[in-house]
């Protein structure tokens, strides 16, 4: 942390910090999406962001019943004429109808919240 201050201090070329400034918002918008759906149990970690202008991403960290650590990571790839869903980098397939609106849906509670929490001043 006091690195970063240092480095914003006294300076990095602008396109370092434009690209630090972007992973910052990325990972802040990503930990509001990660609440939608409740509080993120104990121990674990949920995320849902936007990744680029068509691509969302969900990851979920948890601690199963037996103690081990699961994580699970589904990229959704929004063409103009389907949805494609990868999860934990297996191959692409689109998703039916009903996932397609459960996600649309998603992503309207996701700038809802984003815009709420992060950028009202805007």
């Amino acid at each position: 942390m006091f690195q970063k201050i240092i480095k914003t201090i006294l300076g990095s070329n602008e396109q370092e910090r434009k690209a630090d400034f972007y992973r910052d918002l990325i990972r802040h918008e990503a930990k509001i999406g990660g609440t939608l759906f409740g509080p993120v149990p104990k121990g674990g970690r949920r995320e849902f962001f936007c990744l680029d202008e068509r691509t969302w991403v969900w990851h979920e960290e948890w601690i199963d019943e037996n103690a081990q650590h699961k994580s699970k990571t589904t990229r959704y790839d929004v063409r103009p004429n389907a949805i494609l869903k990868a999860q934990d980098g297996s191959h692409y397939q689109q998703v039916g109808p009903e996932e397609a609106r459960h996600l649309r849906d998603a992503v309207n509670l996701y700038e809802q919240k984003v815009k709420n929490e992060l950028y009202h001043f805007i």
